[in-house]
């Protein structure tokens, strides 16, 4: 999960979300162990967490696969590092 920092409008906030959203799901065609990559929005502004990232990989070696992949880096430093305010993360198996 993220908190994005504060925007100066609400439409740039949107802008930068739906980026996100398209560079991040664009993945799944650039990273071979990624077997699902999903971005929601949050819909209830009183909680406070903005996006969720939903991923699912084979093992946890893979999660580092993905995690260190050049595609994935340039966008979680390039396009998410400089508004990202807070992240959340849980790895698991099912």
């Amino acid at each position: 999960m993220f908190k994005l920092k504060e925007f100066d409008t609400p439409a740039a906030k949107e802008a930068k979300m739906v980026e996100i959203k398209t560079r991040l799901e664009a993945l799944k065609e650039k990273i071979s162990v990624l077997r699902r990559i999903e971005v929601h929005f949050n819909m209830n502004p009183d909680e406070t967490w903005d996006l969720l990232l939903l991923t699912e990989l084979d093992t946890l070696a893979d999660v580092n696969t993905y995690a260190n992949h050049p595609e994935h880096v340039a966008v979680a430093k390039g396009i998410i590092g400089p508004v990202k305010a807070d992240r959340a993360c849980v790895d698991y198996e099912y």
